[in-house]
């Protein structure tokens, strides 16, 4: 099992805009690079990415929580 973290302190969205479908779904395959979820500092949004290749497991914080640098965001199974 592999965690996402985050590279800095935010906000945490799980989806690109309210309405639109979850970057990723439980059971859905990843691949290095993709993008996981999105954090907003300041106005500015930073693509969160899978580091690892496997399937999407879950999200570990809720869609608009604030976050910390280092903070484990979703799993990814290998």
């Amino acid at each position: 099992m592999t965690q996402v973290l985050s590279p800095v302190p935010g906000t945490f969205y799980t989806q690109s805009a309210p309405g639109e479908p979850l970057y990723k779904q439980p059971g859905d395959a990843v691949a290095a690079g993709d993008t996981v979820g999105l954090i907003e500092v300041m106005k500015t949004f930073i693509d969160v990415k899978a580091e690892t290749s496997g399937t999407f497991k879950s999200y570990l914080i809720d869609d608009g929580a604030a976050i910390g640098a280092g903070a484990p965001l979703a799993e990814i199974e290998d």
